[in-house]
């Protein structure tokens, strides 16, 4: 499945059906939803049914123009949303505040593949975090296809974009939150760790991993033991590992 670049001054393009009910259910701002004629089942009623109760008008349209409109597997839905809103690094931590809880967050360094950032979206959302922090350049951002990947959990799961990733981790730390990398040469295990106190786990880019003044900058560097000949796990595979290490100790 390729991107869809379907964009204009008021939005872009969402499609999916679970990515647009899920933008439905967080009372996103939706101008309009087109729906295939001739599509059915149980996620377009949901559709249809939400559409009616936020007010969101939806029509019903050819499918040749909803493959004009995307490029990748519509499920034959597809809805006109405004441009999701990035979120500051205090607000990440205000969340954790607010629900009483000691901060949880994803630094993801460089990360490049839209897939592997819906991925650990969702994975984030599943495993309790507060938010994903990611860089504005050399970066992959929220895109449509970010959106479908991570089923929707975009919608709930708030996302900062900050200008140094580096700069940003000091802050963290001087806001007592501890930033454990995550690298295959690790100088411990990531169970190791505790993740009990304010925590940020950081996730460098595929293939190159952290850069070094990132990993420099962490207070600790943990590793996932791996056996078998690839010598390292995917990015988003690895973060989700350790996330749920994060809710294993913090649910026990």
């Amino acid at each position: 499945m390729t991107e869809s670049t379907a964009e204009s001054t008021n939005g872009t393009t969402l499609f999916g059906r679970n990515p647009v009910i899920a933008a439905l259910q967080s009372e996103r701002s939706i101008n309009k939803i087109l729906i295939s004629q001739g599509a059915s089942g149980p996620e377009i009623d949901a559709i249809k049914e939400l559409a009616r109760e936020n007010g969101v008008v939806y029509q019903f349209v050819e499918r040749r123009q909803l493959d004009t409109i995307v490029d990748g597997n519509h499920q034959g839905v597809a809805a006109m949303v405004s441009e999701r809103p990035y979120v500051e690094v205090s607000d990440l931590l205000d969340l954790a505040k607010d629900r009483g809880e000691a901060p949880f967050l994803a630094v993801l360094d460089g990360l490049q593949d839209p897939h592997n950032l819906g991925s650990i979206i969702r994975s984030a959302d599943a495993s309790g975090a507060h938010g994903i922090i990611i860089p504005r350049r050399n970066a992959v951002g929220i895109t449509p296809t970010v959106v479908k990947a991570s089923a929707g959990a975009v919608d709930f799961m708030p996302v900062s974009r900050i200008p140094n990733v580096k700069q940003t981790l000091d802050g963290l730390k001087s806001s007592g939150v501890w930033c454990i990398g995550l690298e295959a040469d690790g100088e411990s295990t990531f169970n190791q760790a505790d993740y009990t106190s304010p925590v940020a786990i950081v996730v460098g880019s595929e293939g190159k991993g952290l850069r070094p003044l990132v990993r420099k900058t962490c207070d600790s560097v943990v590793r996932l033991p791996i056996v078998g000949h690839t010598g390292s796990l995917n990015a988003s595979v690895a973060a989700a590992l350790v996330m749920y290490e994060v809710f294993r100790q913090r649910n026990p």
